[in-house]
């Protein structure tokens, strides 16, 4: 072993440090060159194989990016035909929710409009059915000849104070015709019930009040003797209800009453009818009849009328030239003092009373005539501060309108009246605190008093009694026509809600039940026929 190791000694190379090359002995360089061939063939097949390899490695990565690349793009294609499909997918769901969409909304919208339609079509039935209805009723109630009685609660007003803003005692029926009023008798409560023919709550607007009086007003036009007068206790709404205040929805029965008469009068010109329409307003003050439109006398006003003209409630007609009917009234001097007069026909008229001509081609212009007079007159009227009203009416008054018309091609002539009346309410001294004053309470008075006597006529009325005190009083001795059965009448009662005010409430509801049990039998139509052979005027009164 040590010879060998030293044999290899010799025999290995040693490198020179300085020379930087391996140094062998002389015996090993023909080895050592046959080592460097074979060293370099080995490198050449080493360079050889590594070139191979090489140029295999880039095939294989050229073959894998290109399969790389052929699958990213057969991805992305895949990915844009499936993004293509979702986008389509998409657009035909969005062209379905859409349609399903429309359509449902065709089918909602065609449900609702059915819907409308149906519910338009049983609102009709129903105003159709209530239309006859009333129109029955009205027309059992025409037969009957009994006057017609309607009950309006106000609502609460400043006032009636806060405390009572929630506390009614009475209680108004779903049905319209029913009322129920609360009583505090000793320690117990007692409920009262009564039936008119309408009965209006708290809420109520004035447009509603008056479609149930429009029909009434109608009645006018059609040649009937029409009164409607408001009744209740002082504070309950009576002038509220009658005249209202403005030009909008506040306006009361008298001037939407003046608004449809010309109306009609101008619709009705299509069918051949002429109308002539004046106006007059007074007011019942201590039992002394006060002209409001006194002041019209003087001619400095537009509605001057120097030559007042005779009210006869029917006015009959004397001549034979319908000219002459719808162009002339008869007129006379104009006394200092206001009477209740009779005609030859035995209708009732005030003498010396300022009766307007109001315009009848000209709606407009005539409503403006008519609100002019309103204005004048509510100036005029007599009114006062008490302790339960700031603006208490201190007399009743009467709003008077007097219709001709004239048919030319069938020779007709209608005559007919309207009489407003807004009452003076009945008073207790205790509430209103007039018995300090000598002047409000001389009022008091004269309006309970007059008020009494209209009880007093119903009364003797719903008797059936020989004698009907009308005299007693100025105001039923002026409404005698339409208390008498030859016009028709409607008492409007107006109630305070206010628990202070239920006595009054009550007493003004128990005189309304009597009032409608009155039957005057069926009511007289004022209608006269002018003859194409006879020169005279044949008169005809339908029953």
């Amino acid at each position: 072993e040590e010879e060998e190791e030293e044999e290899g000694k010799i025999n290995k190379p040693r490198y020179c440090p300085r020379c930087k090359v391996f140094v062998v002995a002389h015996e090993s360089i023909h080895e050592v060159q046959q080592t460097n061939k074979r060293l370099e063939e080995l490198q050449n097949i080493y360079d050889q194989e590594t070139t191979k390899l090489e140029r295999f490695r880039r095939e294989q990565v050229a073959k894998i990016e290109a399969e790389k690349n052929q699958q990213i793009n057969h991805i992305k294609d895949q990915k844009d035909q499936e993004i293509k499909q979702l986008e389509g997918a998409k657009f035909e769901f969005e062209q379905h929710h859409n349609s399903l969409v429309q359509s449902m909304e065709q089918q909602r919208e065609e449900l609702l409009r059915l819907h409308e339609l149906r519910i338009t079509e049983l609102e009709t039935k129903i105003s159709n059915g209530e239309q006859l209805r009333r129109m029955m009723h009205n027309r059992i109630q025409e037969l009957r000849g009994n006057i017609r009685v309607f009950v309006r609660t106000r609502p609460f007003i400043s006032e009636d104070g806060k405390v009572h803003h929630k506390t009614t005692p009475i209680n108004v029926s779903p049905d319209g015709e029913n009322l129920f009023i609360t009583s505090h008798i000793g320690s117990r409560d007692k409920i009262h019930d009564f039936k008119f023919d309408k009965v209006f709550p708290q809420s109520a607007t004035q447009e509603d009040i008056y479609q149930e009086v429009s029909d009434f007003v109608q009645s006018a036009l059609d040649g009937y003797n029409v009164c409607l007068f408001s009744y209740g206790q002082t504070g309950g709404g009576k002038t509220h209800t009658m005249q209202g205040y403005g030009s909008g929805e506040m306006r009361g029965i008298i001037p939407r009453a003046a608004e449809q008469i010309l109306r009609e009068t101008q619709e009705m010109r299509s069918q051949q009818w002429e109308f002539k329409m004046s106006a007059s307003y007074l007011e019942i003050y201590n039992e002394e009849l006060k002209d409001l439109l006194e002041g019209l006398r003087s001619g400095k006003s537009p509605l001057s009328n120097k030559s007042s003209i005779k009210m006869d409630g029917a006015c009959p007609i004397s001549s034979t030239n319908a000219k002459k009917i719808m162009g002339t009234l008869s007129s006379m001097d104009n006394p200092l003092t206001l009477s209740i007069k009779k005609s030859k026909e035995g209708k009732t008229y005030v003498e010396g009373l300022t009766e307007i001509n109001i315009d009848t081609q000209d709606p407009i212009n005539g409503m403006e005539e008519l609100q002019k007079i309103m204005k004048i007159a509510e100036k005029a009227r007599s009114v006062a501060r008490t302790d339960v009203h700031a603006r208490s009416s201190r007399s009743h008054s009467v709003f008077m309108v007097n219709l001709i018309g004239f048919n030319s091609k069938s020779g007709a002539v209608m005559s007919g009246s309207l009489n407003l009346c807004d009452l003076a309410g009945s008073e207790r001294l205790d509430r209103t605190g007039n018995a300090s004053n000598a002047k409000r309470l001389e009022e008091t008075k004269a309006i309970n008093k007059s008020l009494s006597n209209l009880g007093m006529v119903f009364n003797a009325l719903a008797n059936k009694q020989n004698h009907i005190p009308y005299r007693n009083s100025k105001l039923t001795y002026l409404l005698q026509d339409c208390l008498s059965g030859d016009g028709k009448s409607l008492m409007f009662v107006n109630l305070s809600p206010t628990v202070e005010s239920r006595n009054e409430s009550l007493c003004s509801l128990r005189f309304a039940q009597r009032v409608s049990q009155v039957l005057f039998g069926k009511i007289r139509k004022n209608v006269e026929c002018m003859s194409n052979n006879n020169p005279r005027l044949e008169k005809r009164r339908t029953r």
